[in-house]
């Protein structure tokens, strides 16, 4: 798949979020978390992609399966503030 630089971005910024679940990026983009993976590799220097890598392993809140029930939104709700 071909992203826009922004699309890139946003992929980034999502993967490095605590409270987005990889099922978020999918539904998304299109990426599952193999993908998610693979891009990052690609796109982050390699320190940078095996603090990620260590960040989001097993991770609860990055899969949507081993989050706490009730817990449903991908994002802070101060994330996204409207100007």
């Amino acid at each position: 798949m071909t992203f826009t630089e922004s699309e890139q971005s946003r992929i980034i910024e999502m993967a490095w979020e605590d409270r987005t679940p990889f099922e978020a990026i999918e539904q998304q983009f299109g990426l599952s978390e193999k993908e998610v993976v693979k891009f990052m590799r690609g796109q982050l220097k390699p320190g940078s992609f095996r603090l990620w890598r260590a960040r989001v392993s097993g991770r609860n809140t990055k899969h949507k399966k081993l989050r706490p029930a009730g817990v449903e939104r991908g994002y802070c709700p101060t994330q996204y503030k409207h100007r």
